[in-house]
């Protein structure tokens, strides 16, 4: 007599024929877990495979470095620059009042860690005491640095113009000399104040490398570099040499009336689209208004006498001293 085989029953599968009649029933009786004599033995399950995670994307690819900038495209943008700063301001002009050499290279001196309109509110009195290097040289210390107080450091001033008043009536017949290298001797004039003097008052080209030109022209990346004389060296590569006194003004204009230090008005700057470091400052426009200084913000000038051309352009003369 037959004995009929246990039902096992596989996980996974259900229950089991009795007999392996079926492709199912046979797989499953055939299953080393369910030969007879054997315990059952559970069928190790399928493993379905993990659905993607909608999140789960290729990563993106790296935008690519912007190139760096060709010498020839930097010359075209600086000089497209210095184009759209000459319509900006077709009136600049050195922001210090004189009415001769002697004048501008006294002024420019007393001008070091002060603001030209100090200067030009403190330069009448010392002028109508002292109208030529000769008197200048013969003067009481003194009454110089009482009138030169207003500008700071007047001790240190006193000194150096009285040394170059002195220079000048000596050895140069009280005339200001028209050459860099003469101009460099006397006390207290650097290369600045030497290029102030040669481009306005004797028409000779240079650049004035002052805080506010150092200060563009690296935000503007045409150099890095941070010494006077390595700036003045590259940014004359980019100009013909003709253009270089009305670049210096064009340059320091807009670095006190619009691209200041701490807060540019990038909102109002006729140069925002060539300009590397927009965004630095305010951008919006009606924000940016507020941050103008000096005629395009319509309040006075640094000079008590500004050329016609300033004041035709709407600028205002600046106040004289101890006015309210």
């Amino acid at each position: 007599m037959s004995r009929t085989p246990v039902r096992p029953q596989v996980e996974g599968v259900g229950a089991v024929p009795a007999h392996p009649d079926s492709a199912v029933g046979e797989q499953a009786w055939n299953h080393p877990s369910v030969r007879p004599g054997k315990a059952v033995q559970p069928m190790p399950a399928k493993k379905t495979p993990a659905a993607k995670s909608p999140a789960a994307k290729a990563p993106a690819r790296k935008k690519a470095a912007p190139k760096p900038e060709s010498r020839v495209a930097l010359v075209r943008r600086a000089r497209k620059i210095d184009r759209e700063l000459a319509e900006t301001y077709p009136y600049a002009h050195p922001e210090l009042d004189f009415e001769n050499a002697y004048q501008l290279v006294v002024a420019t001196v007393l001008s070091a860690q002060t603001t030209d309109l100090r200067v030009n509110q403190t330069t009448p009195a010392l002028f109508a005491a002292y109208p030529a290097p000769e008197d200048l040289a013969a003067a009481n210390p003194e009454k110089v640095e009482e009138l030169i107080r207003p500008t700071g450091f007047f001790r240190a001033k006193t000194k150096s113009i009285m040394g170059l008043a002195k220079v000048l009536t000596e050895e140069f017949g009280g005339e200001v000399p028209g050459r860099l290298e003469d101009l460099v001797k006397l006390p207290g004039v650097g290369r600045k104040t030497a290029f102030v003097v040669l481009g306005n008052a004797f028409g000779r080209p240079g650049i004035t490398v002052d805080t506010h030109f150092g200060r563009l022209v690296r935000r503007w990346k045409w150099t890095e570099e941070t010494d006077p004389d390595k700036v003045e060296k590259a940014v004359g590569e980019l100009f013909p040499k003709s253009q270089w006194t009305m670049l210096s003004h064009h340059v320091i204009f807009h670095g006190r009336r619009i691209c200041h230090a701490r807060k540019p008005a990038c909102g109002a700057c006729p140069i925002a689209p060539l300009c590397p470091a927009y965004g630095e400052g305010e951008t919006d426009p009606e924000k940016a208004k507020k941050l103008l200084k000096y005629e395009k913000g319509g309040l006075p000038g640094q000079r008590l006498k500004p050329p016609q051309s300033y004041l035709d352009a709407g600028g205002l003369p600046a106040p004289p001293l101890g006015s309210s």
